[in-house]
């Protein structure tokens, strides 16, 4: 658009239209709007000029990798408002703007209904229309210069022809939409700068997510499960009706400083430890644990869950264990306390002896990022396309958004889950970075009340343009105090609600169909014995559900 009072403005200045607040925008133009794959993308601006001529309007799009414009004419609201839209048809990245001008064949022929109206002598009337359309065959392809060539003439033959003729010529709305088409583009305002759309498949606005550790999945008690355990789980999981199947960390687990039972500071004996201490002598976050299998045993399982029409969501933790071999490799990635140990992670009263977080103000910042997004693309290459984000939160913004732009730009269906506990402004952040969906306060909205307050923030106010929830009952971290003391009703209730009042809902699936609610003491929100930090490896396969 124009600005005023500069050189630029006075060179533009024979392009009268004005366009103004368009909408939807997110932070004034800076972020993309998200639409999922045959959704349609409404646009609304307020669009006027000087005088009284007529303005016409129109709705430009593309996606981002082509150069061509598709267009769709903007309709008039009333009081200087124009709408129009466009349905997004395969995930990628679309561009937009609105483009105005004075219609001066659209002004022609509604001062021409005017003067038949009024009885006036139309010579001079035939003549201007002609000119017009004239004007547009430099810039017809032959088959619209053609039809152009016709209608002139028809309109200077005024002597020769009929006026029903003359009318029924003037009126076509086809000629009309090909002048519009062929007409000199110098003069027309075009909104600055592009708008964006994020478009995801289905499955981004959709789906149901189902929770499980995979080293509980074996059927006899005390064995470590395997990914064929895991395999041997899904027609069930299907059968519930579940599209995304999430698994905790599945890499070797550091020894040194290994937790215990609930998150005891010393690992007894055949203690697994905590599933995000990501990192041994087997490897670190290109590597699974050896007792779940092998990566072929992964990919296998991959595929089986693809065929029931189930995708496996890793989960992506950015933490490494003392023993992870970056801490050998890469000591620079990690920040240092005086007495020159690395700094572990916590969140006071909460230590985390066993994690290290990666310091993103380091030195060779661009070498740990390059180092994260290749854990994210080897992955791909193993066939995920869903990941789950540890506290997003926690690490720098700008890193989430240069991450997911180059992801997305090879592998625009990819879809990304941030887990994030944090404040609503945070929340909202992330999801306008690239997070495609986030946790939220779901499972503390326990009225009618609250739950009516809050998913009318999420669904009816500017955030539903970018910020898509996924309604969640519990995690392996959370057992709210409504599912603790609200028994069985609880776990019934609060499944109906998630799966009914969003488009995508998620559950911590073993220990929620069991109606497990033991918290660790009381006014605790954590799990007796959560599988993320339990003594023993211990099974759900087998146990009967609850049914509604």
């Amino acid at each position: 658009m124009r600005t005023s009072n500069s050189l630029e403005s006075m060179e533009r200045g024979r392009q009268r239209a004005v366009i103004e607040v368009v909408l939807p925008k997110i932070a004034a133009s800076r972020y993309a709007l998200k639409r999922t794959v045959g959704e349609r993308v409404v646009v609304e601006a307020d669009i006027f000029a000087d005088g009284h001529e007529a303005l016409s309007a129109v709705l430009k799009y593309r996606l981002e990798k082509d150069e061509a414009w598709l267009e769709v004419a903007m309709i008039p609201l009333g009081s200087d408002c124009w709408r129009g839209e466009f349905e997004v048809r395969e995930p990628g990245v679309y561009c937009y703007t609105v483009a105005a001008w004075v219609d001066r064949f659209k002004t022609w022929r509604q001062a021409l209904l005017n003067r038949i109206g009024a009885g006036e002598d139309l010579a001079n009337e035939w003549l201007t229309g002609a000119g017009l359309i004239e004007a547009a065959v430099a810039r017809a392809n032959p088959e619209d210069a053609a039809r152009l060539r016709e209608a002139a003439l028809v309109l200077r033959a005024r002597e020769a022809v009929t006026q029903a003729l003359l009318v029924q010529t003037a009126m076509d709305d086809a000629l009309a939409e090909t002048v519009t088409r062929c007409m000199d583009r110098n003069l027309v305002t075009t909104c600055e700068p592009e708008l964006r759309v994020v478009v995801d498949p289905v499955l981004a606005r959709f789906g149901a997510w189902y929770e499980m550790f995979s080293r509980s999945c074996a059927r006899e008690p005390g064995r470590h499960g395997t990914f064929k355990d895991c395999e041997a789980e899904l027609p069930r999981i299907a059968e519930m009706g579940f599209d995304v199947l999430y698994f905790p960390p599945i890499h070797p687990i550091g020894r040194t400083l290994r937790k215990g039972k609930n998150n005891q500071p010393v690992c007894q004996p055949g203690e697994p430890g905590s599933p995000w201490g990501i990192g041994a002598a087997e490897g670190g976050h290109k590597a699974v644990h050896p007792e779940l299998g092998t990566l072929e045993d992964f990919r296998q399982l991959a595929a089986r869950a693809r065929e029931l029409k189930i995708e496996i969501a890793l989960d992506i933790a950015f933490l490494c264990s003392p023993d992870h071999p970056y801490v050998t490799e890469h000591l620079e990635w990690f920040r240092k306390r005086p007495d020159g140990s690395i700094q572990y992670a916590e969140n006071p009263p909460k230590k985390y002896q066993d994690i290290f977080p990666f310091d993103f103000e380091c030195e060779d910042w661009r070498g740990l990022w390059r180092e994260l997004k290749s854990i994210f693309d080897f992955w791909i290459e193993q066939g995920v396309r869903v990941f789950r984000v540890d506290n997003p939160h926690t690490k720098a913004f700008t890193f989430w958004e240069w991450c997911f732009a180059e992801l997305k730009r090879e592998h625009p269906e990819l879809i990304f889950l941030a887990e994030a506990f944090t404040r609503p402004t945070v929340k909202y952040h992330l999801a306008r970075l690239g997070f495609t969906q986030s946790y939220n306060y779901f499972p503390w909205r326990n009225t009618r009340d609250e739950l009516a307050e809050y998913l009318t923030e999420l669904t009816r106010s500017s955030v539903a343009e970018f910020f898509r929830p996924n309604l969640w009952t519990n995690t392996p971290d959370i057992l709210t105090q409504y599912l603790q003391h609200g028994e069985r009703a609880a776990f019934m209730a609060g499944l109906i609600l998630a799966a009914t009042l969003g488009a995508s809902y998620w559950i911590y699936g073993p220990a929620f169909e069991l109606c497990e609610n033991r918290p660790r003491e009381p006014g605790s929100e954590e799990y007796l014995d959560s599988r993320n930090t339990r003594s023993s490896i211990g099974t759900w396969a087998g146990r009967r559900s609850f049914e509604i």
